[in-house]
């Protein structure tokens, strides 16, 4: 059987067509009700809307075309309230006081168990802290307990930086792993060529490090390294002439 080359043309067309994203959203915070909603996307440092909707009695509703896979984050105003994967297929959102989850779709339920595991550990870490607080308080020996507790809090930070590493690392060939690598390095103070950074970029392939985000960060990161190279030489300079 011949088929036709604008018959295959039309199957294509159709095809990429049917990709849709639809974002179902719910919300429990009475003061959201009325206000909008964006859907943003960074290009060139610049926060782009993509989508927009009103909080109408708790729920919001946006869809269109998903002709690629795209990292967005949820604005009110300006103020980002979480990250989104916008891909073909449903996405439902739940805003609850204190939480925010996105499910429904393959990336989006990767990131959230991301998110929702990395949480648990930073608790972990944090629980620790207030352990040390109640047992001295209870009369227990304070450097005892320390000791002990620090060497915890370690191992706890240590699987933190593991996990994230790792995932990153899984997701090297899509948009979580550029995004979760710059989420953790805007915890950093500024751009800095970190162990784990090293650790990062060590492994991933050249289109993780060609994604835009990422090659911004590393070029602003070894700026600021030689930077402080050549600020710590000056400084030894100017110790050595003194004496």
């Amino acid at each position: 059987m011949h088929i036709g080359l604008p018959f295959l043309l039309l199957i294509v067309l159709f095809s990429s067509c049917s990709r849709k994203y639809r974002v179902e959203g719910n919300s429990s915070i009475i003061s959201l009700d009325g206000k909008m909603l964006y859907l943003k996307m960074l290009e060139d440092g610049i926060w782009v809307p993509v989508d927009s909707a009103e909080v109408i009695h708790g729920c919001f509703k946006m869809k269109g075309p998903a002709d690629s896979v795209r990292m967005v984050t949820l604005y009110m105003n300006d103020d980002a309230l979480m990250p989104l994967v916008l891909e073909d297929g449903k996405v439902k959102v739940s805003i609850t006081p204190g939480n925010f989850v996105a499910e429904g779709t393959p990336l989006n339920d990767k990131l959230y168990d991301f998110i929702n595991r990395r949480n648990n550990l930073e608790r972990a870490v944090e629980d620790l802290e207030r352990k040390e607080a109640r047992m001295v308080l209870d009369g227990a020996d304070i450097d005892a307990i320390h000791d002990d507790l620090k060497r915890q809090g370690e191992e706890k930070l240590k699987e933190m930086d593991k996990y994230i590493r790792d995932f990153i690392a899984e997701n090297y060939e899509n948009v979580l792993g550029p995004s979760v690598f710059m989420m953790m390095c805007s915890m950093l103070p500024y751009p800095m060529m970190t162990e784990q950074v090293e650790d990062i970029m060590r492994t991933a392939p050249q289109s993780f490090k060609d994604n835009p985000l990422v090659k911004d960060y590393l070029s602003k990161a070894k700026e600021n390294m030689k930077l402080i190279e050549e600020h710590k030489r000056l400084q030894e300079n100017m110790s050595a002439q003194s004496h």
